[in-house]
């Protein structure tokens, strides 16, 4: 039932969706291109915005990463506006821009599992 979910999160949620049609339709600058939206985190409040990203190519690249929040921090104006009136909301939140790097770790700990299975000597 909706009513069992914070509204931040129904509202992250949200974000997060709208944030992908955005970058889909609206958002024309090259440097965003190739980046998904992982998640959004959203205190209480409704206030900020935290939006963690993930990149299809060129993710382990710092310079890259760097180069795509630098994109979304150019757009944020257009973020904000958009989102706070698809969504109805009173305040626009403050958007902070983040490369998720949790993919990343989760394969290298796989990468490292397989290498120790593969070590281990069969009975």
């Amino acid at each position: 039932m909706a009513g069992d979910v914070k509204r931040s999160t129904r509202v992250a949620e949200r974000i997060r969706e709208e944030l992908s049609q955005l970058l889909l339709r609206d958002i024309n600058d090259p440097r965003v291109q190739g980046a998904i939206v992982a998640r959004v985190e959203l205190p209480d409040d409704l206030r900020t915005a935290t939006i963690y990203f993930r990149l299809l190519q060129g993710g382990e690249k710092p310079e890259r990463r760097t180069e795509v929040a630098t994109g979304f921090a150019k757009a944020s104006g257009l973020i904000r506006r958009e989102i706070t009136r698809r969504l109805s909301l009173r305040h626009a939140p403050e958007l902070k821009f983040v490369y998720d790097g949790g993919q990343e770790k989760l394969d290298r700990i796989d990468q490292l599992l397989h290498e120790v299975r593969s070590d281990v000597p069969k009975p």
